[in-house]
């Protein structure tokens, strides 16, 4: 039997906490309906055991997104088919291609077979299975529906990974571009520039500034280029450090929503990740506090972050989620509304849903307005430049035509 601690409203909207003693977390939530409380959070202590095992079994890197839906897919197909977990964990053990994921399941398996939850073998591998997955697992033993909820899951990861390819997809052809146009002037001023400096100064042609500045640069760029590589590596690795303090990682979230155009599909992201992490969670009977908590962890942004942890403060003093939601000023109207009113009708994940569903074609609008914008941009920038470049050499060129007749 297990130690509960609880956070709930009472019938007047006083915040109550304790603790129950359970066998499982349904038993706790069906004692705290018995006494009229409005559940808000119910967190199971764990023991000494699991939290070593927690710390200690780590596992050292992401597993790709696409294993994780397959492996969520066929784990819900074969649950559904009545198949006992450790045998779908055998199965899925020898059917994984990926060996660090192949690794994570056996050693699941190992523990399922010893006597542990599903819940505390996956959360022993943090970074395989994320506190969303661990959650909601979680509900799912407790409420006896696991093929549901890794049915859910499955689609859950299988849109996030839609998203992020067609993201991908998009941004494709304009990093070819810069690529190929930065090689391409790299070039120029490694290898053509410093022949064109030699037939003008065995010529003794009087060359403009502009010409001048281009065979400093050149030169500079031949001779010292281990300086400039030392300077974009300095600046790479400071920047990650500023990212990893805590003032730095908001500015730089500040920044990110404030940048013209990038900053609205930031958060169009942010905003379609949040709806569709808070359906998921709410619809498979993860406590709201606890949906909060996770959805403000996945958000991606700090500012998005602080206004979702605001909003769970606000349901902790008996007030709606929209009310902070709409303080902040990051969520738009449509959104606050569709929550109010999931709110007021009790279907808050399918409103949710619905509003996951808009940003995510909001989300692909604007990253092909994006990606149209761009193009153009870089041909415009990189055309100027070649263009600078040529007009530059072409200067003394016509110098030296004209004092020759």
């Amino acid at each position: 039997m297990s130690t509960y601690s609880y956070t709930a409203l009472d019938v007047n909207g006083k915040t109550v906490k304790g603790k129950v003693e359970a066998e499982n977390e349904q038993i706790v939530l069906s004692k705290l309906h018995e006494q009229r409380y409005h559940v808000l959070s119910v967190n199971e202590g764990k023991s000494q055991a699991t939290k070593s095992a927690a710390t200690t079994g780590k596992s050292g890197k992401a597993i790709k997104l696409a294993s994780m839906v397959i492996f969520s897919r066929q784990f819900a197909t074969m649950i559904d088919a009545g198949i006992a977990i450790v045998r779908c964990l055998d199965i899925l053990e020898g059917q994984t291609k990926e060996p660090m994921l192949k690794g994570v399941i056996s050693q699941c398996k190992k523990d399922v077979k010893g006597g542990m939850s599903l819940t505390d073998a996956f959360s022993k591998h943090p970074n395989v299975f994320s506190r969303l997955y661990v959650n909601m697992v979680k509900a799912a033993e407790a409420g006896g529906i696991l093929d549901t909820i890794l049915e859910r899951l499955s689609g859950f990861l299988e849109k996030e990974q839609e998203i992020r390819g067609k993201i991908k997809a998009a941004m494709i052809y304009p990093v070819l571009v810069l690529v190929f146009a930065s090689i391409m002037v790299m070039v120029l001023f490694i290898v053509v520039l410093p022949k064109f400096k030699e037939i003008f100064v065995s010529m003794n042609v009087e060359m403009p500034a502009t010409t001048n500045m281009l065979f400093a640069f050149s030169t500079f760029l031949v001779s010292s280029w281990y300086i400039l590589l030392g300077i974009g590596i300095a600046a790479h690795f400071g920047f990650k450090w500023y990212a990893k303090t805590e003032n730095g990682a908001w500015q730089i979230d500040v920044f990110k929503l404030k940048v013209p155009v990038v900053g609205e599909l930031v958060q169009k992201m942010a905003i379609s990740r949040f709806a569709r992490t808070f359906a998921t969670l709410i619809a498979s009977g993860v406590p709201m506090m606890r949906s909060l908590e996770i959805v403000s962890e996945t958000s991606g942004n700090r500012v998005i972050a602080h206004a979702i942890d605001s909003a769970r403060n606000a349901i902790r003093e008996g007030q709606k989620v929209s009310a902070p939601l709409v303080q902040s000023g990051l969520f738009p109207a449509m959104v606050t509304h569709m929550i109010d009113i999931g709110e007021e009708t009790g279907r808050l994940s399918e409103m949710l849903s619905k509003v996951s569903d808009f940003y995510d074609e909001e989300v692909e609008n604007a990253v092909k307005g994006l990606t149209s914008m761009i193009e153009p941009c870089l041909i415009v920038v990189m055309g100027g430049l070649v263009g600078f470049i040529a007009i530059s050499i072409m200067a003394p060129i016509f110098k030296l035509i004209s004092s020759v007749t």
